[in-house]
């Protein structure tokens, strides 16, 4: 992921933070807050790495070559 995609997928997300201002309830706040940034978290980590495994409990190698 390059500099300018973060940026793009943190600007994505700018109008969603600026309406949690709008919320009077801070376990609601919270609770948004947190769901946008997994969701900016998720993409960051999926454009590093690839997409997720839908098992949890799958995991590739590092690398099959070193053992």
């Amino acid at each position: 992921m390059t500099k300018q995609e973060y940026l793009e997928a943190a600007e994505k997300r700018y109008d969603e933070l600026k309406r949690l201002n709008l919320i009077t309830d801070f376990y609601d706040y919270e609770t948004e807050f947190v769901k946008i940034w997994n969701s900016l978290g998720r993409e960051v980590l999926e454009k590093n790495i690839g997409n997720l495994s839908q098992d949890k409990r799958k995991k590739k190698p590092h690398d099959s070559r070193v053992r």
